[in-house]
């Protein structure tokens, strides 16, 4: 139970914004995971579609504050990696 009515005020604020952090944090790993997934199964067009909705939600979420921009960015790094590992040929010259 909080002393003051401010204190009471930052935690009502603080579970309003983690709710709202988590959702993002959620959609994004969940777009990773299903991004991941594809990428095993071996189906190229899905996982393409799944690799853009993964960079997108973990761009929301560094805009949003939930992650560092940093973060997303080394997490849809290691996205393309994976796919282009499974799915870009290698062109020498």
């Amino acid at each position: 139970m909080t002393n003051t009515a401010s204190a009471a005020k930052r935690a009502r604020q603080s579970a309003r914004r983690y709710a709202r952090n988590r959702w993002y944090r959620g959609r994004s790993r969940t777009f990773i995971k299903r991004a991941r997934g594809f990428i095993e199964a071996g189906s190229e067009t899905e996982a393409l579609q799944a690799v853009r909705d993964a960079c997108r939600a973990l761009d929301r979420a560094a805009q949003k504050g939930v992650i560092h921009e940093n973060n997303a960015a080394r997490r849809k790094s290691r996205l393309m990696k994976a796919y282009n590992a499974a799915f870009v040929e290698a062109v020498t010259v």
